[in-house]
């Protein structure tokens, strides 16, 4: 049997006899039921030694998860097989193993390496990673903030290390995850939305250069559909013009089952687009807008698009193209065909997607201007408050009376009843003599 000594400075440690002699394991100030859950642990470790039996498969995986000094202790006395020496990682070559070894696709690693490149500038390349506590993590937090990041890019970048450390700790090179209770925030920023309306987006189209640039803008507008990824992905075999439908491959779901594309109409808007391109097609061009290189970026040509139309560019050019799209669409199809369509979920869009519209203001007012009344509306109302006024008392009369004082103009100030006659029924008449 093994006992739980409790020192006077708060410390706790636990005598036993083992298969090697008497030995202690020491454990430092920890909570008493903490240090007598380790305790049974112990015996059943003794048990299991002196009967020459496995441990028990929970035992097993309790063992697994100790930390490496009190794993150590338990070795040196004979409880427990040593651990394989392992080497001190330090956070730089943790962070490069991690984006070594996990799958991820492009654009995901390149998100990733930016919040490497913030971790190791705050913490250092040759920080032990598993030296990192709680309270640094919740300091790297607040440096990245006072650093002058969106709070959209503060969550995410939290969220991101979260899961970097995640990561590690299965890995077993940490011994846990101390960004797990750090509060990352709400990645949706309700200040860079826009509903980019038809207006907008028509002068836009007619300052675009050529017909690629005409069918991108509208794909993104009219098919909500993602760019780059999405865009620069679409084959003209995935151009049913038959059925009057296009076949969207979308590499952000591609890892998702069932996420490798999806179905969305020919819209109106696109058909003319999408004409002018295949027009312009010649044998051997798969790719609907080849003129677009798979790894260009349009978001500079998309800004001088807008200058030429004489416009101020909108925050998050392309994304807001698809959210207007999403929110103009939930107006006339059930929300889960719009989803399907799009290729997001009810969550993701109703926070990062759908807004109100001057459309909506205008619908839900009548096109009435707030706080303008017209003259029949003026004299109705004015109309409406002079049978109040005339019954309403003079200052001369609301003096407070007596508990038995009785005014005698008070049954005179009702009009209606003043002039009322009130007609003897039900009284016999009087006799004569």
């Amino acid at each position: 049997m093994a006992s739980l000594i409790r020192d006077a400075n708060g410390c706790k440690r636990i005598q036993f006899v083992s298969p090697e002699g008497r030995a202690t394991i020491r454990l430092g100030k920890m909570p008493v039921k903490a240090a007598e859950a380790i305790k049974r642990r112990i015996e059943t470790m003794i048990a299991c030694r002196t009967a020459g039996i496995a441990t028990d498969p929970e035992t097993t995986c309790w063992l697994r998860d100790l930390p490496d000094d009190l794993h150590d202790r338990l070795a040196r006395v004979g409880l427990s097989d040593p651990r394989e020496t392992r080497e001190r990682t330090s956070l730089g070559n943790m962070l490069q193993r991690y984006l070594d070894e996990v799958d991820m696709k492009l654009s995901t690693r390149t998100t990733r390496m930016q919040t490497q490149r913030r971790l190791v500038a705050f913490f250092g390349e040759n920080q032990q990673a598993k030296c990192i506590t709680e309270a640094d993590a919740r300091e790297w937090r607040k440096q990245q903030v006072e650093n002058g990041l969106s709070p959209a890019t503060v969550a995410r970048t939290v969220k991101i290390a979260r899961s970097m450390f995640r990561w590690a700790h299965r890995q077993r090179l940490v011994d846990g995850n101390p960004f797990a209770e750090v509060h990352a925030g709400s990645e949706s920023n309700a200040t860079r939305t826009r509903f980019i309306d038809r207006a907008t987006i028509e002068r836009v189209l007619d300052a675009c250069p050529d017909a690629h640039w005409r069918a991108l803008v509208s794909l993104s507008r009219f098919g909500g559909v993602r760019v780059p990824s999405e865009a620069f992905g679409l084959l003209w075999a995935d151009v049913d013009w038959d059925r009057g439908r296009l076949f969207i491959r979308s590499p952000k779901t591609a890892r998702h089952e069932g996420g490798e594309g999806r179905w969305i109409p020919m819209f109106p808007e696109l058909h003319e687009p999408l004409m002018d391109l295949f027009e312009l097609a010649e044998p051997g061009h798969e790719r609907v807008l080849w003129a677009f290189g798979p790894r260009y970026n349009p978001r500079t040509g998309m800004m001088r698009a807008v200058h030429r139309a004489g416009l101020e560019p909108w925050p998050r050019l392309f994304h807001n193209l698809r959210a207007s799209r999403q929110t103009e669409l939930a107006g006339e199809y059930p929300l889960h065909v719009v989803c399907e369509w799009l290729g997001n979920t009810r969550l993701v869009a109703s926070k990062h997607y759908l807004t109100t519209t001057p459309a909506d203001w205008e619908r839900a007012t009548g096109g009435a201007k707030c706080g303008a009344l017209t003259g029949k509306t003026v004299a109705h109302n004015a109309a409406q408050h002079v049978p109040a006024l005339s019954r309403m008392e003079s200052p001369e009369s609301s003096q407070r009376l007596g508990a038995s004082e009785v005014r005698r103009d008070s049954a005179a100030s009702c009009d209606a009843a003043q002039n009322r006659k009130v007609i003897p029924a039900g009284f016999e008449p009087a006799l004569p003599g």
